[in-house]
């Protein structure tokens, strides 16, 4: 496969480096120039998709493939199999600095001279170079394309929208705050729950907003307790505890997705958000603005389809216990991992007496669980399941003694660096403190391993999916089916309303051809549960019912 190299020069020019040498052109021709060489199917290769993409987008451009150096870079530096040495060089300071582009980057030439003009070429042959030489070139050439692919995902639903009925959003939000106030000023309905609140804490001029002024306010009336979050607030029996927690939610509703996040995020009838994939340790995505990976359910009726357009929802069914499952090739808890409910499998296998148990059991095992009836369960699913206990087990103890530690593809983990709580010069009292560091640490390295690799079947199946969706249908991205939303286990397509059994099965088989593609011929099952809806809000609600579909890959 043909990798194009390209990047930015001075002078709004661009840099290209493939088979047939080195050559330049010009920044505004490079929309229609890349159009034709995608003809080749060639893999692009750029500093970073978020600044590049967005721009050959909004052209008209959709490509099928990329290498994103930024990402790519940041992954392998991490990599256990990988030797750091490999990834220095000219320019490599440089790339270390880059930043993920954003909302605020969306061209293709930007400000900052330490990082714009870097030779694509030079850190494309430096990657190639360490993973060549690492330990498991298969598994990482397989992992940098997925985390590729997934950031042209990112770049897609960010440019398409997801569908959003403005007059439907403010609706909702008058509903539940009343009318929009002028800026600055709190709703309607939250300055009633104030006036509730003062009245019953007896504090007129009480900060709802203050937590410091919230518990004096509290201790005032005989309410001692450590802080205000929900949770705190629900076990305490006192008039001013109701209006409280139903201020602190519908305060974060007017904060988060008020009509401020819809001035901003909202345009041409899409919510635009931006993702940042890789945004965490793990590799599973964040939000770069938008606040994608939080939409809360009250505002979700204003996610709808284009009239004669439907909605395909769809998500896994207990991704990460069947990802432990294929990863640590344990055979009973592969057997549980084939159909429809790992956990009622796990209870016909005779491993525990309800579905209950099995999930607190494996839950557990997970994140650590040591104590009570988790604690008690994880013990006695560790004889039944000994590999995939043992396998979560060990990258604990791992981090305890300041390793990292991998997924199935080989995405490292942050190293904490070595405890010192052994060392006999570290005082009794600092002691303490160090092992229950050297515990927490042990609970991230658990999880991250099955987290991460969960991320990354999770990669596999949009990478494969977007181009599934772009062989049904015809004309530009947004008139085919597409990726509208994705959060870790879950999708969003919008389709034309004729397409939607056609989406469905294309979300299906690609969620299978994910599994097959990183566990093999383990035959572990990762079913979907599919709904074909005209607003996101009815996927919640319709359960098995009516136009939805289970499926099982």
């Amino acid at each position: 496969m043909t990798r194009v190299r390209l990047s930015r020069l001075p002078g709004e020019r661009v840099s290209v480096v493939d088979d047939g040498g080195t050559h330049a052109i010009a920044a505004a021709e490079v929309p229609a120039w890349v159009a034709e060489r995608e003809a080749d199917d060639p893999r692009w290769v750029w500093d970073d998709t978020a600044r590049w993409y967005p721009p050959l987008l909004d052209a008209g451009v959709r490509v099928r493939r990329c290498h994103d150096l930024r990402l790519t870079r940041r992954l392998l530096l991490r990599a256990p199999a990988v030797d750091r040495a490999a990834l220095d060089g000219e320019e490599a300071p440089a790339w270390d600095r880059l930043p993920p582009g954003g909302a605020s980057e969306p061209a293709l030439f930007v400000a900052d001279e330490s990082t714009e003009y870097l030779r694509a070429d030079l850190e494309d042959d430096r990657q190639l170079a360490a993973v060549s030489g690492s330990s498991e070139p298969g598994r990482l050439t397989l992992l940098l394309a997925a985390e590729s692919s997934g950031a042209l995902a990112a770049a897609e639903m960010t440019h398409a929208g997801m569908p959003w009925r403005a007059e439907v959003h403010d609706r909702l939000l008058a509903d539940l705050l009343g009318p929009r106030p002028p800026r600055g000023m709190r709703p309607a309905k939250l300055e009633a729950l104030v006036d509730r609140l003062r009245a019953a804490l007896d504090a007129p001029g009480l900060n709802p907003d203050s937590r410091p002024h919230l518990l004096a306010a509290l201790r005032r009336v005989g309410v001692e307790v450590p802080d205000v979050r929900a949770s705190t607030l629900q076990e305490v029996r006192h008039p001013a505890i109701e209006p409280l927690l139903a201020y602190k939610q519908l305060v974060r509703l007017a904060t988060t997705n008020g009509w401020d996040w819809s001035d901003r995020w909202v345009r041409d009838g899409r919510f635009r958000p931006v993702y940042q994939p890789a945004g965490s340790s793990t590799g599973r995505w964040s939000s770069n603005g938008g606040g994608a990976l939080s939409f809360p359910a009250q505002i979700r009726p204003a996610a709808r389809a284009d009239d004669g357009w439907v909605l395909v929802v769809a998500d896994v069914a207990q991704l990460e216990p069947r990802v432990l499952a294929g990863m640590s090739r344990d055979d009973a808890l592969t057997r549980s991992a084939r159909g429809a409910d790992l956990y009622e499998a796990m209870v016909r296998d005779g491993a525990v007496a309800s579905r209950g148990d099995a999930k607190l059991g494996l839950l557990g095992a997970m994140y650590g669980a040591t104590s009570g009836e988790s604690g008690r369960l994880v013990a006695g699913l560790t004889r039944r399941y000994p590999r995939a206990f043992g396998l979560v087990e060990e990258a604990a103890r791992a981090g305890e003694r300041g390793e990292p530690v991998r997924t199935l593809l080989g995405r490292g983990s942050p190293v904490p660096g070595r405890s010192t709580v052994d060392d006999p010069d570290v005082p009794e009292a600092d002691r303490d403190a160090l092992a229950r560091d050297r515990r927490a640490v042990g609970r991230f390295t658990r999880n991250f391993v099955v987290q991460g690799t969960g991320a990354e079947w999770a990669l596999c199946w949009i990478a494969d999916l977007r181009n599934r969706l772009w062989t049904l249908g015809d004309g530009s991205l947004v008139e085919r089916p597409h990726l509208v939303f994705f959060l870790h286990d879950e999708v969003v397509v919008h389709a034309p309303a004729h397409l939607a059994d056609a989406v469905v099965a294309q979300v299906t088989e690609a969620a299978e051809a994910a599994g097959r593609l990183l566990f093999g011929d383990r035959a572990v099952d990762f079913p979907l549960t599919t709904a074909v809806v005209r607003s996101y809000a009815e996927a919640g609600k319709a359960g098995l019912s009516g136009t939805d579909r289970p499926s099982s890959s």
